[in-house]
């Protein structure tokens, strides 16, 4: 399983209610609904993931962030993940209101663009920098709205929410030592984990 999704695994409880968004071929969901007994539900953009997920037996949905997550029903869930999927949806507000929304918390999980190499590259090269974290070139990334940590801690405040725990690490799984930094974590963290819930 990926670094972000094992790290979103750690922090769901046993028997969590839980919607995937982006959920790909659900190695999250059949991750939590073997090891924590999670009632795990996905939504999935790309038709072949989503029919690859239902093929194993998960609960999946062809559906898109943007528009489908008006039709859950308040506090349907315990935890809404969206992982590596924010900086792609067409309105990141939205989507972050609609999660908190249908569940009691949010995990989210981006690339951060404020990571020193893709500064780096960008100042040095002049164009748009492939990472270790998002290794496409930029005419072929589904990436629409590039955030950094920074950004993230601003949206969340702007939109008066409650950062419950946050993280950040490399490709390799290393957590950053600089909790007690964000402009550290911001130029070192390479992704980055938050959980939210409303006030």
């Amino acid at each position: 399983m990926r670094l972000d999704l094992r790290l979103i695994a750690e922090m769901i409880p046993e028997g969590a209610r839980v919607l995937d968004i982006g959920c790909g071929d659900g190695a999250l969901m059949a991750h939590l609904a073997n090891e924590k007994n999670v009632d795990a539900r996905g939504i999935e953009i790309d038709m072949r993931e989503a029919t690859e997920a239902v093929a194993q037996g998960l609960a999946v949905i062809h559906g898109d962030a943007d528009n489908d997550l008006a039709f859950y029903p308040d506090g349907a869930f315990d935890y809404v993940v969206l992982s590596r999927t924010l900086q792609a949806v067409e309105r990141p507000r939205e989507v972050l209101r609609q999660m908190l929304r249908i569940g009691q918390h949010a995990i989210v999980s981006f690339p951060n663009f404020g990571h020193w190499e893709v500064r780096l590259k960008l100042l040095l090269g002049g164009r748009m920098p492939d990472t270790e974290t998002w290794s496409r070139p930029w005419y072929e990334t589904p990436n629409i709205h590039p955030c950094t940590i920074l950004d993230f801690f601003a949206l969340a405040e702007m939109e008066g929410y409650v950062i419950e725990r946050w993280l950040a690490v490399d490709e390799r799984g290393l957590k950053a030592p600089w909790k007690r930094s964000v402009r550290l974590a911001n130029l070192f963290g390479q992704q980055a984990l938050f959980q939210l819930r409303r006030k």
